[in-house]
C-alpha cells in the first residue's frame, strides 16, 4: 500500500530557520517526513496535497497548558467540584480543541486530579484512539500544605472539609521523604517529567508569587531524586532569589519567571537552564486593561496589581532576551482566566504585541519548545522528522492574530483538518 503524500506549500517556514520560503514541496511517508526541497518530482501514486494557498509551519508545541478543566472561569472550582473522570475528559476535549488550532503537542505541566488519568489520556493518544494534541504530562504538581498546588485553600474557610480534600492529594505534603516518594511514583507511572510549585502564585487564594513554598532541603530532594531517575523537572517560580537558588541546585527549566532580575536571566542562559515564558496570565496588568483584568478573581486581580510595575519590567527584559540573547526561551499559554484554556494561539498574540517578531515566536512554539519537551523527532520540517505539518492563511508576518484559525492538520502524517 502507497502511504505517500506529495504537499505543495505557498509559502513555508521550517521551524528552525527565520526565514519564510516559497516553492518548496514536502513528501510524507507513513508517519516521516522523507524529503523537503524545491525541485522535488511527485513520487507514483502519491496523495497530492494543495497547500499554495497557505503558510505551511511545523505542528506547533504550547509548553505550558493547564487542560483538566473547560473554560475561562472554572479555575477556582473544578478541583473540588468534579470528578477524576471529568477532569479526564476535559484533558481530552481541550486537546482536540488545540489540535484543531494547529497545535499538534501540549505539554501538560501538572492537574487537579487526585489519579493517573492524564497518563491514561496521554497514552490513549499516542495509540490513536483519539484524534488530539499529542500529551507531555506532568502528571501531578509537587508542592506543601498551602501552596499554589493545593487546590483545597480554595475551601480554607471551611478547615474540615479543607483539610479532607488536601488529603487526598498524591503529591501535595511536606518533607523530604515525602518528595522523594512522590517523585519515584510519579515516574513509576509515566511522567515524562516533574513539575514543583516552588513559589505561591496569582491565581491561588492565600499566597503570594514571592512566597518560598518549599525549603531547600525539600527541593534539593525532588531535584536529586529525579536526576537519579533521568527524569527532567521545572518548577512554578517567580522571583529571582528563588530561581538563582533552583538554578545551584541544578534544575532543569523554570516556568514563568515573571518577576526575574537581567543576573538571574544571564546565569539561566549561561547554565543552559529554559524558561518557558508565559505572558498570557499577565497580559491585562502589562497592557493596563482594566476591562479584562475585572474578568479575574479577586485575588488574582489584586496580586496583579500589586505585582504590576514589577512584572512591567521583567517583561521588558524578557522581550529583550527573546529578541537578543541566547537563552533558551519557549512558548507557554498557562490560561486559567478570561479566555479558554484551549487557547493556545493567544500567546502568539502577546509576542507580537510586546513586539517579538513572528518568525522567532513561531521557532518558540516550535524548535525550541521541541527541545524543551526533549522531543527532537518534532518541531521542525526536515527530513527524518515526524510529520506535523500545519497551514495558515492569514498573514503569518504581519498579522498578530493569524494563527487563531489554522486551515490544515496534519499529525503524524494524518490529515486530521483539511
Amino acid at each position: 500500500m502507497n502511504n505517500k503524500k506529495y504537499i505543495i506549500c505557498g509559502k513555508f517556514f521550517d521551524g528552525v530557520n527565520e526565514e519564510l520560503k516559497e516553492n518548496i514541496k514536502i513528501i510524507v511517508e507513513d508517519e516521516r517526513i522523507i524529503a523537503v526541497g524545491s525541485d522535488l518530482e511527485c513520487p507514483m501514486n502519491a496523495e497530492v496535497i494543495d497547500l499554495s494557498h497557505l503558510t505551511v509551519t511545523p505542528g506547533l508545541i504550547d509548553a505550558h497548558v493547564h487542560f483538566d478543566f473547560i473554560g475561562p472561569t472554572a479555575f477556582s472550582t473544578y478541583a473540588i467540584n468534579e470528578t477524576d473522570e471529568m477532569k479526564t475528559l476535559n484533558i481530552l476535549y481541550c486537546a482536540q480543541k488545540s489540535l484543531e488550532g494547529g497545535f499538534t503537542t501540549v505539554r501538560l505541566v501538572g492537574t487537579g486530579l487526585n489519579s493517573y488519568g492524564a497518563i491514561d489520556m496521554k497514552n490513549a493518544i499516542d495509540k490513536k484512539r483519539f484524534m488530539a494534541s499529542r500529551l507531555i504530562v506532568s502528571p501531578h504538581f509537587l508542592g506543601t500544605t498551602g501552596s499554589h498546588g493545593d487546590f483545597s485553600a480554595f475551601a480554607s474557610s471551611n478547615p474540615v472539609l479543607s483539610d479532607k480534600i488536601e488529603d487526598s492529594y498524591l503529591t501535595m505534603g511536606n518533607g523530604v521523604d515525602f518528595f522523594k516518594k512522590a517523585v519515584r511514583k510519579e515516574v513509576k507511572y509515566g511522567a515524562d517529567f516533574i513539575k514543583i510549585m516552588a513559589t505561591g502564585g496569582f491565581a491561588s487564594p492565600n499566597d503570594a508569587p514571592d512566597d518560598m513554598q518549599l525549603d531547600n532541603d525539600e527541593l534539593r530532594a525532588i531535584i536529586e531524586t529525579a536526576k537519579q531517575l533521568h527524569v527532567p523537572v521545572t518548577a512554578h517560580a517567580y522571583t529571582s532569589e528563588l530561581i538563582d537558588n533552583l538554578i545551584n541546585m541544578g534544575i532543569t527549566g523554570v516556568e514563568h519567571g515573571s518577576l526575574i532580575k537581567e543576573s538571574t536571566a544571564k546565569l539561566m542562559e549561561e547554565k543552559g537552564v529554559y524558561l518557558v515564558a508565559t505572558f498570557m496570565p499577565y497580559e491585562e496588568v502589562v497592557n493596563l486593561d482594566e476591562e479584562k483584568l475585572a474578568l479575574k478573581h479577586k485575588p488574582f486581580r489584586e496580586k496583579l496589581e500589586k505585582f504590576g510595575e514589577q512584572l512591567r519590567e521583567t517583561r521588558k527584559l524578557l522581550v529583550d532576551c527573546i529578541i537578543n540573547s541566547n537563552m533558551t526561551i519557549g512558548y507557554g499559554t498557562d490560561i486559567v482566566a478570561v479566555y479558554d484554556n484551549f487557547d493556545c494561539w493567544r500567546e502568539f498574540k502577546a509576542w507580537r504585541d510586546n513586539g517579538i517578531p513572528a518568525l522567532k515566536t513561531l521557532k518558540a512554539a516550535t524548535s525550541v519548545n521541541a527541545k524543551i519537551v526533549e522531543r527532537p523527532e518534532i518541531g521542525s520540517l526536515e527530513v527524518g522528522k515526524i510529520a506535523d505539518i500545519v497551514g495558515w492563511s492569514r498573514d503569518i508576518l504581519n498579522d498578530s492574530e493569524a494563527i487563531s484559525a489554522c486551515d490544515f492538520v496534519m499529525k503524524e502524517g494524518v490529515v486530521c483538518k483539511r
